[in-house]
C-alpha cells in the first residue's frame, strides 16, 4: 500500500507539472518573435492554473493584429480588459487597434487609461510605443520617440528599452547595432529571454557559435526556459555540431512546453548523428503514444534498418510502412531515404517486382533524384531484365551533373549485356545497343585512357557482333591486346582477376587459330597463375 501511494503521489507530480505550463511560456515566444509557437502555447495554456487569462488576451490580440484578423483582435482585447479591468496592456491592444483603424483620439484615450492603471510604468511606454511603430513608424516617428525617453527617464535600466530599440536597428538591418542593444538588455536584466534569443538569432546563420554561447548563458539564469533550451537545440544543429543538437533536443521534448514538431527534429537528429538504438527506442515510445504518428512510424523503420539485432522485424514494419503512405499518401510523405530502404527490404524478400514499384514512384515524386535511376537499375538485374536495367541506368547519367569514368563505364556493361539479351528476338534494338557500349565506353577512356576496362568493352561487342563464331574468335584481338598491356602495367592487376582471366584465354584461344601452339599456351598459362587449382583448365593446356 504505501508503494502505491508513492507511486499515486509522484504521478499526480508528475501531471502537475505538465500542466504548469502558463501564459508564461506563450508570452515568451512573442517577445521573441516566434508568434506562431507563442499562439499555440497561449491556446494549449489558456485554461490552465496559474495562467493569467488578461495576459493571454493581450498577446493574443497582438498577434491576431499581426495576421490582419482585427475582429479577433478586438475579441482578445475587450476580454481582456473584462477578465481584469487594472491590468493595463490590454488598453495598449485597444489602443493599437484604434490606430491602425484611424481613431488616433480614441487610441490617445485607451493609452491614458493604460496609464492610470501602472504609474511610472517604463515597461508600459515602451509598450505604447511598439503600439505606434506597429501602426505606423513613419506617421507616428515623433511618438515613438516620446514614449522612449519617458521609459528612459522613468528608469533608464528598464531592458525593454533597449529590446526595442535593438528591434528597429534590426529592421534597418544594422545588425552590429541590434546586437549590442540586446546585449546591453542583458546586462541590466539576467532573465530578459528575448533578448538573449534575438541577439543569437542574428548570429545563428552567420556565426552560430555566437549563438550557442549567449543561448548557453541564457540557460545558467533560466535553466527551465523552454524557449532557452529550444533555441540552443537549434543553434546546435544550425552549427551542423549534431550530437550536441541531438543531446539538447533530448533534454527540451521533456519541457511540456515543446512542440510536435521538435519531437519530429529529435527523431531526425539521432538518427543522422548516428545514435540508432536510442533513436528506435524514442520513436517507438512516439508511436505507442500515438499509433498513427506516421513521422515516429517513419523514424522507427530507418532506425531498425540499421539494427542487426532487429531485422527479423524489418520486413513486416516495411510493409506496415508502405501501406501507412499509400493510405494517404499527400499527408504521409516519403523521403528519399524512405523509399530506398523499403525498396531494399522488399529486394531482400525476393519481392523485387515491389521493390521496382517503389523506386519508380520515388521516381515520379523525385525526378530530380538520380540515384533513385541507379537503384531502380540494379533491381531489374536483380529481375533479369538488363534492358530495363540499361534504360534505368541512362536516367541516371542523364540527371548527374557530371557523370564519372565509373558511371560511363557502368553504362557502357549495361548496354553490352543488354545488346546480348536482344540478339536474338531483335537484332535491330541489340545493334543500338551495341553502338551505345562503344559510345559509353570511349566516354570513359576520354577521362581514364590509362585503364583498360573501356578497350576491352570494344573488344567485347566486336566479338559479339562478328558474323560468325570463326570471326568471333579473331575480331576482339587488337583490342584484348591493347587492353592487356594497360591491365598488367596497372598498379594493383590483381584487383581485375576476372577480366584478366576472360583476356588470357581468348588471347590463348587465338594463338591456337594461328597455329601457334607456344604462344597460345604462353597465355594459358598466365591464365593459370590467376587461377592455379582449375586442375581441368590445367589438363587442357597440358594436352596442348
Amino acid at each position: 500500500m504505501k508503494l502505491k501511494r508513492i507511486l499515486t503521489f509522484c504521478m499526480a507530480g508528475f501531471a502537475l507539472s505538465a500542466m504548469a505550463q502558463t501564459h508564461v511560456e506563450g508570452s515568451e515566444y512573442y517577445k521573441a518573435d516566434q508568434f506562431d509557437n507563442a499562439k499555440e502555447l497561449l491556446l494549449r495554456s489558456l485554461n490552465n492554473p496559474g495562467t493569467d487569462k488578461a495576459v493571454s488576451d493581450y498577446y493574443l490580440g497582438l498577434i491576431a493584429l499581426r495576421d490582419k484578423n482585427k475582429t479577433e483582435a478586438q475579441k482578445y482585447f475587450s476580454e481582456g480588459i473584462s477578465t481584469n479591468p487594472e491590468y493595463p496592456y490590454n488598453y495598449v491592444g485597444m489602443g493599437t487597434l484604434q490606430l491602425m483603424n484611424g481613431q488616433e483620439k480614441e487610441a490617445e484615450k485607451s493609452f491614458k487609461t493604460a496609464e492610470s492603471k501602472s504609474k511610472k510604468d517604463a515597461t508600459l511606454h515602451i509598450a505604447i510605443a511598439r503600439a505606434y511603430d506597429t501602426a505606423d513608424p513613419v506617421k507616428y516617428e515623433k511618438q515613438i520617440t516620446k514614449r522612449v525617453e519617458k521609459a528612459r527617464k522613468t528608469k533608464m535600466e528598464n531592458p525593454e528599452i533597449y529590446i526595442f530599440e535593438g528591434d528597429q536597428l534590426a529592421e534597418k538591418k544594422q545588425w552590429g547595432d541590434a546586437a549590442a542593444k540586446y546585449e546591453m538588455a542583458t546586462s541590466y536584466d539576467k532573465n530578459a529571454t528575448q533578448a538573449y534569443v534575438k541577439y543569437a538569432n542574428l548570429f545563428t546563420m552567420v556565426n552560430p557559435q555566437y549563438a550557442v554561447d549567449m543561448l548557453k548563458k541564457l540557460l545558467t539564469v533560466n535553466p527551465t526556459s523552454a524557449l532557452g533550451e529550444r533555441e540552443l537545440a537549434i543553434a546546435y544543429y544550425n552549427n551542423k555540431d549534431f550530437a550536441n543538437a541531438a543531446d539538447q533536443y533530448g533534454k527540451y521534448v521533456k519541457n511540456p512546453s515543446h512542440f510536435k514538431q521538435d519531437e519530429d527534429r529529435y527523431a531526425f537528429l539521432l538518427f543522422y548523428s548516428g545514435d540508432y538504438k536510442k533513436g528506435y527506442d524514442y520513436a517507438t515510445s512516439l508511436l505507442n503514444a500515438d499509433p498513427k504518428n506516421f513521422t515516429a512510424q517513419r523514424y522507427q523503420f530507418m532506425n531498425a534498418a540499421q539494427l542487426p539485432e532487429l531485422k527479423d522485424q524489418l520486413p513486416a514494419m516495411a510493409e506496415a510502412l508502405y501501406n501507412a503512405h499509400n493510405a494517404n499518401p499527400t499527408v504521409n510523405k516519403f523521403a528519399a531515404i524512405d523509399y530506398t530502404l523499403i525498396a531494399d527490404e522488399f529486394a531482400k524478400a525476393k519481392q523485387v517486382d515491389k521493390a521496382i514499384s517503389v523506386i519508380n514512384e520515388g521516381i515520379k515524386d523525385m525526378p530530380d533524384n538520380a540515384n533513385f535511376n541507379k537503384t531502380l537499375a540494379m533491381l531489374y538485374v536483380d529481375a533479369n531484365n538488363l534492358t530495363q536495367a540499361t534504360e534505368a541506368y541512362k536516367g541516371y547519367i542523364e540527371k548527374t551533373e557530371e557523370p564519372g569514368y565509373n558511371d560511363f563505364v557502368q553504362q557502357a556493361t549495361f548496354s553490352f549485356y543488354a545488346g546480348v539479351e536482344n540478339q536474338e528476338k531483335d537484332p535491330a534494338k541489340a545493334a543500338q545497343f551495341f553502338n551505345e557500349t562503344k559510345e559509353y565506353a570511349q566516354k570513359a577512356a576520354t577521362i581514364l585512357p590509362d585503364n583498360y576496362k573501356p578497350v576491352m568493352l570494344e573488344g567485347d561487342v566486336a566479338k559479339q557482333t562478328a558474323p560468325s563464331k570463326e570471326e568471333a574468335e579473331t575480331a576482339a584481338f587488337p583490342y584484348y591486346e591493347k587492353a592487356l598491356t594497360l591491365l598488367e602495367s596497372s598498379k594493383d592487376p590483381s584487383r581485375y582477376t576476372r577480366d584478366a582471366k576472360t583476356i588470357y584465354n581468348y588471347m590463348g584461344n587465338y594463338y591456337l587459330t594461328q597455329k601457334n601452339v607456344e604462344k597460345a599456351k604462353e597465355y594459358f598459362n598466365k591464365y593459370l597463375t590467376l587461377d592455379p587449382n582449375n586442375e581441368e583448365y590445367r589438363k587442357f593446356v597440358e594436352s596442348l
